[in-house]
């Protein structure tokens, strides 16, 4: 019995947590409350309170878990694609991946509502957009140095693009609900960076 309850705890943190990331993904940090997770989950308000003090301690955990799922993502690329330009369609798939569930980055809604945010998730937000960007650098100075990339900006500010460019067409594909045309973007948008 001892050993059950610590678990039904962590399980019941894990839920709240995939509640709310759906939630923001969907409608945005603002556009839900505690009382719209407790509902669906069938808890009380209180003991999402246990688990996550408040709003901005659950979109902390949200970000810090998102975060770390993404590095795996990476890490995951990093190991499994052949070469750089594997690594960059590989990296747009995770990002239509999304969008074919209906949602949009995490990260990406939140930028949306930076102003509005605690500032703990401001900054985890910030780092999000930097780590991805320091990972898309590499990718794309090892595919240069490789010879499998050519590009003329340098490579931060192609990293930088390429972010900037995929969040931007998750958005406008959002409203069309079609994948395709965020994939369609995003072939376009490589292919102006890198060949």
């Amino acid at each position: 019995m001892a050993t059950t309850q610590p678990r039904r705890r962590a399980d019941t943190a894990v839920r709240i947590l995939d509640v709310a990331e759906r939630l923001v993904q969907i409608r945005g940090y603002n556009g839900f409350s505690y009382a719209d997770i407790a509902a669906e989950l069938k808890i009380t308000t209180a003991s999402l309170h246990y688990h996550y003090p408040g709003k901005a301690e659950l979109g902390e955990a949200l970000i810090t878990r998102y975060t770390a799922r993404f590095a795996d993502a990476l890490a995951t690329i990093d190991e499994t694609a052949p070469d750089a330009r594997a690594k960059l369609d590989a990296y747009v798939a995770v990002y239509a991946e999304v969008l074919s569930h209906k949602r949009l980055c995490l990260c990406g809604i939140l930028a949306a509502e930076y102003e509005t945010l605690p500032e703990p998730m401001r900054q985890a937000v910030a780092r999000f957009f930097a780590d991805n960007e320091v990972w898309l650098a590499g990718v794309l100075e090892r595919g240069q140095a490789e010879g499998s990339l050519s590009f003329e900006l340098p490579a931060r500010e192609a990293a930088n693009m390429i972010v900037s460019g995929l969040e931007g067409a998750m958005l406008i594909a959002r409203p069309r609900a079609d994948v395709d045309y965020f994939r369609s973007v995003a072939r376009c948008l490589l292919a102006s960076i890198v060949r």
